[in-house]
């Protein structure tokens, strides 16, 4: 699992500070979430292959996390893409697209499919035999989704050498390693778990930007492996985080603590601070684990 943070600053752009978006490469997959203004420049500053991105998550309808949506769907369409696009996002986001399309009459010349959300529960959006995609509903000044990226079980590692001394034939292996019992030459069913183990453990991923403090979604986040949550404020300006719904480095941590996660990734600055170390310095006086987002910075796990 990969995230390429593509923007990670609050409200507006900076010359050297992008706003959110950013790209989780997941069991196959390349998902663009969140698409501020620049991302297209970022994808192409990371060398990502445009037509890898079939799939765009957009959180809500503040400019700072969709500015830039247009501006890829059209150049999409200049570079003559053909693989299908699918875009899952707030109730409106077909309208705001679609007019900006039809005034510039610029339609596109590939399949461009909108999932528009509605729900405040979490449902399921996405889902293939690898991975499933969740909405993590947030609590900010507009309606807004987070999202939790999730791969499915994989196929377990079979041992060739337990599976020839259980005299099995080699035309049951595939059915080993999709977890079945199956029968030996003789006649004798053979346990799965006998000649098998398990595959690598799924990884997943929780998205969670913008909201206040919440802890209403810690069950739907309990032990991934990432959480990647808004920071836009330091503990002494609680009284901006209340006020704009937004959350602190400290509260993200108690998000964090609360949900056992792996690893807190903390992002989503207020550009009023000149030092990003504070948010982790602060963070981890609650949660130990703690990354700090950054333009250009890639993570795996």
């Amino acid at each position: 699992m990969k995230l390429s943070i593509l923007g990670c600053y609050s409200a507006t752009p900076r010359t050297l500070n992008n706003t959110t978006s950013q790209v989780l490469e997941i069991n196959n997959h390349m998902f663009l979430i969140d698409c501020g203004e620049g991302t297209q420049v970022e994808l192409r500053k990371h060398k990502i292959k445009f037509n890898r991105i079939k799939h765009i998550f957009i959180s809500h309808l503040h400019g700072d996390h969709f500015f830039g949506l247009v501006g890829l769907i059209s150049t999409f369409r200049l570079l003559t893409r053909e693989t299908d696009l699918h875009i899952y996002g707030p109730k409106g986001i077909k309208e705001i697209v679609v007019l900006q399309m039809k005034l510039a009459d610029s339609w596109t010349n590939y399949n461009l499919y909108f999932h528009e959300l509605t729900s405040s529960e979490s449902e399921l959006i996405f889902e293939d035999d690898k991975v499933e995609v969740h909405t993590i509903p947030l609590n900010h000044r507009i309606y807004t989704n987070g999202y939790l990226f999730k791969e499915k079980e994989g196929d377990r590692k079979l041992n060739v050498y337990a599976a020839e001394e259980a005299n099995i034939n080699v035309a049951y292996y595939r059915k080993l390693t999709q977890g079945f019992d199956v029968e030996n030459e003789d006649g004798i069913l053979i346990k799965n778990e006998s000649v098998t183990k398990a595959g690598p453990k799924p990884k997943s991923y929780a998205f969670c930007s913008d909201t206040m403090y919440k802890e209403d979604i810690v069950p739907l986040i309990k032990h991934v492996d990432v959480l990647y949550h808004e920071s836009t404020f330091l503990d002494k300006h609680a009284n901006l985080a209340t006020k704009t719904k937004h959350s602190t480095a400290k509260q993200a941590a108690h998000i964090a603590q609360q949900a056992q996660v792996g690893t807190l990734i903390l992002g989503h600055y207020s550009t009023r601070y000149d030092n990003i170390q504070v948010f982790k310095n602060e963070a981890k006086t609650v949660f130990e684990n703690v990354e700090l987002a950054k333009d250009g910075k890639t993570f795996e796990f």
